[in-house]
């Protein structure tokens, strides 16, 4: 079976082309490489240097005959969607019909969408937060990636193309761009290992779930290989604060500094935690890798990578 994942050079896109590349599947990858790093690129697949906003993307299509889409590319960074939303539609909305488009047109059996469970619900009515909960996002990149969300039920409706949505928590773990959703991992991490003082925004007692990459990359597995269609939550549901956080990993890599704490930010909730019953029983899928352990990898990564 042939495989495209976009954003396949990114830190949850190149961990999800490892699995499916370890599970026998052709893999190509597109990435434009804007936060996608060369380094992350398997080099068993192939690889177009490409945006997914770029008209050619017919031609790899056309092409490459692909049977499955798994679509990791994206505009990701919250602070920056507030600042720019006009760059954060055009990326991760206009970019996502044209990649749809061309599903549509080259006849896609499923495509497999990473989006947001840390910025879609908003400031939570009730935690942990399950599928039903409503949508309420608080920047603009939540509601760009909701919208997406939107525009796969639409084409599945008229063109008959199966989809899976992975509203992910704050997913972590080795390859981190700290830029991303849960960057505070990978950014306190190199902090600490270069004993500089990390800045928690606000008081740290705000919440996030947090979800290793691996587990993550085990879900897009599970929702291309199986027979179904819908939207998933995936995280732990564990609520971990900002302040403890920061705490663990200034223990696991023994740093000299503590962290300082700095003006909260606009647009980022204040708890959240995911409800993954939905997953466990329709992908049958649960995370394996307990936060401590997760971190402990990361950073064990980060230090020989750094």
């Amino acid at each position: 079976m042939k495989v495209l994942v976009t954003g396949g050079a990114g830190f949850i896109g190149s961990h999800v082309v490892d699995l499916l590349l370890k599970k026998g599947y052709n893999v190509s990858i597109v990435d434009d490489l804007s936060t996608g790093r060369v380094e992350n690129l398997n080099t068993k697949a192939k690889f177009f240097n490409l945006d997914i906003c770029d008209k050619k993307l017919r031609n790899v299509f056309k092409k490459e005959k692909f049977d499955f889409v798994v679509h990791h590319a994206a505009h990701i960074n919250v602070r920056n969607s507030v600042k720019n939303p006009m760059f954060d539609a055009n990326s991760n909305i206009l970019g996502s019909i044209n990649l749809l488009e061309c599903c549509r047109d080259f006849k896609i059996r499923k495509i497999v969408y990473a989006s947001t469970g840390g910025a879609i619900y908003g400031e939570p009515e009730y935690l942990p937060a399950d599928e039903k909960h409503p949508v309420k996002p608080l920047c603009p990149y939540g509601i760009s990636k909701h919208v997406v969300e939107h525009y796969l039920e639409l084409y599945q409706k008229l063109y008959g193309i199966n989809f899976v949505a992975l509203r992910y928590a704050n997913v972590y773990g080795p390859r981190q761009d700290p830029l991303g959703e849960a960057g505070v991992v990978a950014i306190f991490t190199g902090k600490y290992l270069k004993n500089e003082i990390p800045t928690i925004f606000g008081d740290g007692k705000q919440t996030r779930d947090f979800v290793y990459v691996r587990d993550v990359a085990e879900s897009n597995l599970l929702s291309l290989e199986k027979n179904i269609s819908g939207i998933f939550n995936i995280g732990t549901g564990i609520e971990t604060s900002v302040n403890d956080l920061s705490k663990k990993l200034e223990k696991i890599t023994k740093s000299k500094v503590k962290a300082k704490h700095g003006s909260a930010v606009p647009g980022e909730v204040r708890r959240i935690a995911l409800d993954i019953k939905l997953a466990k029983k329709v992908l049958g899928w649960r995370p394996k890798i307990k936060l401590d352990a997760g971190m402990k990898e990361t950073v064990e990564w980060t230090r020989k990578n750094q």
